[in-house]
């Protein structure tokens, strides 16, 4: 019986602080949503790392702040109101439009905050 308890209490150890980055993270998302649909452009960029790099479709790898706000600015062009949902947390136009795709981020942790390091996403299922 000691043993089952033991097992449970390492489980629970390894998984709370899993379910802890994902609020964390729902969080960041939630806040790069209300940035990109006030426009500011900056402010999403600054979400990302330092040296972070996106990686949009059918265009060339982007990389750093200056160059990330300027993508995103473009792309809201085309694009409003995109909806972001964290699946998976791992340890280390004029109209709307709905778009489905495969979409991946890699997260660091620089002091107590998340930031973007990679960003890639594509259409499709």
């Amino acid at each position: 019986m000691p043993t089952i308890v033991l097992v449970i209490a390492f489980v629970a150890a390894i998984v709370a602080p899993a379910f802890a980055q994902k609020a964390e993270i729902d969080a960041v998302n939630a806040k790069w949503i209300e940035l990109f649909n006030k426009g500011d452009f900056d402010g999403v960029a600054s979400l990302y790392t330092e040296d972070a790099t996106a990686f949009p479709p059918g265009s060339a790898m982007v990389k750093g702040r200056t160059a990330i706000a300027a993508m995103w600015k473009s792309i809201a062009e085309q694009v409003s109101d995109p909806k972001l949902t964290t699946l998976d947390v791992k340890s280390k136009g004029p109209k709307p439009q709905e778009m489905t795709g495969k979409y991946l981020v890699v997260w660091e942790k620089i002091g107590n905050a998340w930031k973007l390091a990679a960003d890639i996403w594509n259409d499709g299922k």
